[in-house]
């Protein structure tokens, strides 16, 4: 446990809570798979891990992290400069680079299959690419989720280049427009990957927003996926 960092923790909670008794602090880093920051209280005292991705930061940002964690814990008012700064931090190009090596290196995608019951994926796929991208996409993993999701319809995961898309619409009674825009919507992450614009990341940017607009059973797509 590095001194100097609890210091910086115990200088935000006194900041954050100036008459409240100071508790016992711990701060350890984790080999997690992404930035993962989570903070307890336990028995008196608070357990903070951080992602092992986070060390060798600036004070700067480790207080940022620091002020954050506790002001979420205690309920109290984040201070808009730390969260611009921990933002800014983890959307530059350097951090993200190097979390989706981590997440590539340590996480473990588990694959199903793309062939279903009903549909098959590559099918649906290779259909899409050819109607919309002239066919020049390359085609990334393709797999069913492992249970019938009803949240996570559809996720392009661009750490493991896979497509996954929910169990749920593997049915005979899934209208195949719906199935396709769930794809196109997917493959559209492969065209316009995510940027990062004024320390924000942004995922579904204007020009993806255009592409998505071009597909011809939009309207009917959404209604169908907001029966499930």
């Amino acid at each position: 446990m590095n001194p100097e960092l609890v210091r910086w923790f115990e200088e935000e909670y006194r900041v954050l809570r100036p008459r409240a008794p100071m508790p016992a602090i711990e701060v350890r880093f984790y080999r997690f798979t992404s930035l993962n920051t989570t903070i307890r209280l336990r028995e008196g005292v608070l357990k903070v891990r951080l992602s092992d991705i986070l060390e060798g930061a600036p004070e700067s940002v480790l207080r940022a992290i620091a002020h954050i964690l506790i002001a979420k814990l205690y309920r109290k008012q984040i201070e808009p400069s730390h969260a611009t700064r921990y933002r800014r931090y983890t959307a530059s190009d350097a951090v993200v680079r190097h979390t989706e090596r981590i997440r590539q290196s340590r996480g473990r995608k588990r694959i199903s299959t793309a062939k279903g019951d009903h549909y098959d994926l590559e099918e649906v796929f290779e259909s899409i690419n050819v109607r919309f991208f002239h066919g020049l996409l390359g085609r990334p993993m393709l797999t069913w989720s492992e249970h019938r999701a009803r949240r996570l319809l559809g996720h392009y995961d661009a750490a493991h280049n896979t497509i996954m898309i929910s169990k749920v619409f593997d049915r005979r009674n899934t209208p195949r427009y719906a199935i396709e825009y769930l794809m196109y919507h997917e493959m559209l992450h492969l065209k316009h990957p995510v940027k990062t614009r004024n320390g924000r990341r942004c995922v579904h940017s204007r020009e993806f927003q255009a592409d998505e607009n071009l597909f011809p059973e939009l309207d009917q797509a959404k209604a169908f996926l907001r029966t499930l």
